[in-house]
């Protein structure tokens, strides 16, 4: 009963301490490298010193730990955790269940990948192995319970990490692939019939009498083979990784059911899969990913990219981020700080440097981190040391939640069946251009998938989203219907899941809703051919309102209204095409825009519609991100280079360096200011 009693309060300790509001600068470290104890107590020390509350360690361990088959080394690690918690610093544990170790490679060569032209290949580098491999799943899992069971109620654990840069690494075109691939079709579609319809296979006459004819298709070859079975090999390559991932995270869940899991997520690296089904179902208590935008303090856009990754890991889920690899390496002076204080704009709550010290061997030989290979500390050290030291003064604001103003919609689907299309731009480089587009006008922005979203939201961009469904659809359909906005740009709603054009009125399923139909799309460079315009071939000007736009694109769509407005013509060509038009649905409005999303038309459409939806932000000069924390708090980021001010109704003081202002906060460039205001 007294153990009983003891574990229910620790759950409770635990659980408050990692509820309550907190900022986390800390780094990661690799104690494996070196099993020196008394350089692991002078490196903690000054760990310690520069007021570091986490570090991450274990990733890309699994031989440290059982460097032959079942013969564990646990003390070593004991040792680090142990100095850790006397220091006062959380541990992130990630579960190092891969790369797998080369015993168990040399054990069970099924693990091994084998690339298209069907060579097994050597584990030279790390993530080399074929998930979905039933003997590796069952080492990775049994190594997991033993890390879970070791670690669990160690009083310095925060959290589980599930994995490293899950998807990353390449796919594995084995028979015991096909084979799998084979029982997966047979699953889904329980027939031939059913497959060879889905398919389309009376084109080519590739049809399929039994399921264990299906081949491989090759998905790096974008030349060959039909889009009906990428895609569905894309679907089977996702539901491996997502249910060896679920697996994971079930097992530390049943022995653990009090500790966090986090991981360091790259979904779209590699493979590419569908994280949206682990965000949704809540599996990731803490989302995570590397932040890595580059080395130059003065160009912005890694940055923005670097903060769109982070707002597609989080999606819609409302706990915390974890930043759980941050930028050392030969970030420029000031960088590194830049980047975590924009990163509190978007919900993170970790800063967790990549590296402790710089690489001495190894595929990341010569990454620069924190400490120089003599182990003594650089002015990165510093830089983190003072970022730190500040997140310390104003954590209890954080971590900031987002509002509910604007959802960006991503689908895992429309990615793959846009990879290698010649159409238009991909579906992640469009939605990356809605975001950037967002990025400066400090509106919060969701990630989120049509399938799931309950969408809170005043407006909805649906940018490229070339797949969709008829869940997707009717969720659109109401949306619209009870009073959002919505903006669609070119190439969506075009493909079955099954990768298959809709054979009815484009956008598919959804033309009533916006008025109009597209027929198909024309060449800007044929078209430019019937004009004297001395523009580029592939340059479109458009009016919209009392603006002349010129933007550029491959192609634009063919649209014919059917009740809408037209609200934009391009006026370039030998006609005067609709492009941009606006139709009434329900209570909403459903915006089309003839074009793949691009800043130039973008602005002028989104001054307009985030004007009429009255979706504000903090009033601040162009340059400077802000966010209003709570009454009588901002955060402001000037990532401009040069100085900035901003009006104030009264005085303020600065939490971060205890400046006082009085009618207005000045910043310099690329600082940072958190401001209370005064009565």
């Amino acid at each position: 009963m007294r153990k009983i009693i003891c574990f229910f309060l620790f759950s409770l300790f635990f659980l408050s301490a990692t509820n309550a509001q907190n900022l986390y600068v800390g780094v990661n470290y690799h104690p494996h490298d070196n099993k020196n104890p008394r350089v692991w107590e002078k490196e903690i020390k000054m760990m310690k010193d520069a007021g570091f509350k986490v570090v991450r360690m274990g990733h890309l361990a699994w031989d440290s730990f059982e460097p032959t088959e079942g013969q564990f080394d646990f003390k070593w690690f004991d040792k680090v955790m142990d100095m850790m918690n006397d220091a006062g610093i959380k541990v992130v544990l990630d579960l190092a269940v891969r790369p797998a170790p080369i015993w168990l490679h040399h054990k069970y060569p099924s693990i091994d990948v084998t690339n298209a032209d069907g060579h097994q290949l050597y584990a030279n580098s790390r993530y080399m192995e074929d998930v979905g491999d039933s003997m590796y799943q069952k080492y990775a899992l049994a190594f997991t319970e033993k890390m879970v069971k070791r670690y669990s109620h160690h009083p310095a654990l925060i959290a589980f990490g599930i994995d490293n840069e899950s998807g990353d690494g390449p796919i594995s075109y084995s028979e015991n692939v096909r084979k799998r691939f084979s029982k997966w079709l047979k699953a889904k579609y329980v027939t031939t019939e059913n497959l060879n319809k889905a398919w389309a296979n009376q084109r080519w006459s590739r049809h399929i009498n039994d399921f264990d004819e299906v081949g491989l298709p090759d998905l790096d070859n974008k030349l060959g083979g039909s889009p009906e079975k990428k895609i569905d090999f894309h679907y089977f390559v996702s539901d491996e990784i997502v249910n060896f991932l679920t697996k994971v995270i079930d097992r530390v869940r049943v022995i653990a059911p009090h500790i966090l899991t986090n991981t360091n997520s790259w979904y779209w690296s590699t493979k590419y899969f569908d994280y949206a089904r682990l965000s949704y179902a809540g599996l990731m208590d803490r989302g995570g990913m590397g932040v890595y935008p580059g080395n130059s303090l003065t160009h912005n856009q890694p940055l923005m990219d670097s903060m769109f990754g982070i707002t597609r890991i989080e999606m819609e889920q409302k706990t915390p981020f974890w930043c759980t690899e941050f930028t050392t390496m030969t970030a420029a002076p000031g960088f590194m700080r830049k980047c975590a204080y924009t990163s509190l704009l978007f919900g993170n709550q970790m800063v967790c440097g990549w590296t402790w010290q710089s690489m001495h061997n190894g595929e990341e030989q010569y990454l620069q981190g924190l400490t120089d290979w003599d182990g003594l500390p650089n002015r990165k050290y510093d830089e983190y040391k003072k970022i730190a030291t500040e997140f310390a003064k104003i954590q209890k604001y954080f971590p900031y939640r987002l509002k509910d103003d604007i959802g960006l919609a991503f689908s895992f689907p429309s990615q793959m069946a846009s990879l290698g299309r010649s159409a238009y731009e991909s579906h992640e480089s469009q939605l990356t251009k809605c975001f950037h587009a967002l990025f400066y006008r400090n509106k919060d922005t969701h990630v989120l998938d049509l399938r799931y979203s309950k969408m809170p939201y005043k407006l909805l961009i649906i940018a490229g989203h070339i797949v969709m469904d008829s869940i997707e659809a009717n969720n659109v359909r109401k949306f619209v219907s009870n009073g959002g906005t919505v903006i669609m740009t070119a190439n969506s709603a075009v493909t079955n899941v099954h990768g298959r054009v809709y054979d009815c009125t484009h956008p598919a399923l959804l033309n009533d809703v916006f008025g109009i139909r597209v027929s198909g799309f024309e060449l800007t460079s044929v078209m430019n051919e019937l004009t004297n315009n001395k523009i580029g071939e592939n340059d479109i000007t458009i009016n919209f309102y009392d603006k002349k736009i010129t933007t550029s694109s491959g192609r634009f769509d063919v649209i014919h209204p059917q009740g809408c407005d037209v609200l934009s013509t391009i006026t370039s060509m030998n006609e005067h095409y609709p492009i941009i038009t606006s139709h009434r649905y329900g209570k909403g409005q459903a915006i089309y825009v003839g074009l793949p999303a691009s800043e130039s038309w973008l602005n002028p459409v989104l001054d307009k519609v985030l004007d009429s939806l009255d979706i504000k932000g903090p009033d601040v000069p162009f340059g400077v991100l802000a966010r209003k924390i709570d009454d009588t708090h901002y955060l402001y980021m000037n990532v401009s280079n040069e100085r900035k001010e901003i009006k104030l109704s009264g005085k303020a003081q600065s939490l971060i360096n205890n400046t006082f202002y009085d009618q207005k906060v000045t910043i310099e460039a690329n600082e940072p200011e958190f401001v209370e205001l005064k009565k």
